[in-house]
């Protein structure tokens, strides 16, 4: 029975260490890519998002993260930002739909074609606006799993 137990447990380990993903586990086109974008950071902890890849760093202070595909094509770039620098109807529509709740952190997300969307995260998950403040989607994490579920209201 004990070995059965430890085999599981070293079989967890290894699946858990396995997903792992270290700087020098993202393709080459991604590092050199961001190499290429980014190239005074030195500091860069890399994470796989289905068949992506994020690097989540900071610039001047502030933590800021890059989306690539596996071909080193930047997807996206999101930055934190004060909860003040949300556009205004943000915190009208959370205050209307989320009432008694707090924004705990807010960030700027540009995409590949420049369109600006910005991330309000509260108690519930994270809500979507557009650059003029309208709400887009909320995104809330599984609980069993790191997958991200889309809402639309």
């Amino acid at each position: 029975m004990k070995k059965i137990i430890l085999s599981a447990v070293i079989l967890g380990l290894f699946a858990v260490t396995a997903f792992a993903l270290r700087g020098d586990d993202a393709p080459a086109a991604v590092k050199a890519s961001f190499a290429k974008l980014y190239p005074s950071v030195t500091k860069v902890k890399w994470e796989k998002e289905e068949a992506n890849y994020e690097a989540e760093f900071e610039v001047n202070k502030v933590e800021t993260s890059c989306l690539f595909d596996a071909s080193g094509n930047l997807l996206e770039t999101e930055s934190e930002i004060s909860v003040t620098a949300l556009p205004a109807g943000v915190s009208e529509y959370i205050a209307k739909n989320y009432a008694g709740q707090k924004i705990k952190e807010a960030a700027k997300i540009v995409d590949s074609k420049n369109v600006v969307t910005y991330e309000a995260e509260i108690k519930e998950g994270e809500l979507i606006f557009d650059a003029s403040g309208n709400f887009v989607k909320k995104v809330v994490e599984a609980e069993d799993d790191d997958d991200e579920k889309d809402e639309k209201k």
